[in-house]
């Protein structure tokens, strides 16, 4: 069952990811991977949130564990594509954009993270 539910998550994160970063794309243009950042942050936002109501607060079942954090946030948050577009500012020869890239990226999806756990514990304590 937990493997359904994984499939199913991972199914809905793909779409969503595909549809939040391409709009974030049409909206703010290619020259910087502002929709993978995007996803990647809003991702963890949502996992530290999602991971204090579903272990700490919420009685609900494993399957919905493996549904929304392995499946959904999963496929929705998007480490290869930051590794790849990351990658090629750095074969293009855009050094100072790669590395905002990296340290944006980490110090801001921890963040998020952190502010989704803290707003869990908060809201639901």
């Amino acid at each position: 069952m937990q493997l359904i539910a994984i499939a199913a998550g991972g199914a809905l994160g793909a779409v969503m990811r595909y549809l939040v970063s391409n709009g974030i794309y049409g909206w703010l243009g290619r020259g910087f991977p502002w929709g993978t950042m995007t996803v990647n942050v809003l991702g963890s936002l949502v996992m530290g949130l999602l991971f204090v109501l579903l272990t700490e607060r919420l009685a609900l079942g494993p399957q919905w564990r493996a549904f929304l954090l392995i499946g959904f946030l999963g496929a929705f948050t998007t480490f290869s594509a930051f590794s790849m577009e990351t990658l090629n500012l750095l074969e293009g020869g855009e050094v100072v954009r790669a590395v905002l890239n990296m340290v944006g990226s980490v110090v801001v999806c921890v963040g998020a993270a952190w502010l989704g756990v803290i707003v869990g514990r908060i809201s639901w304590g």
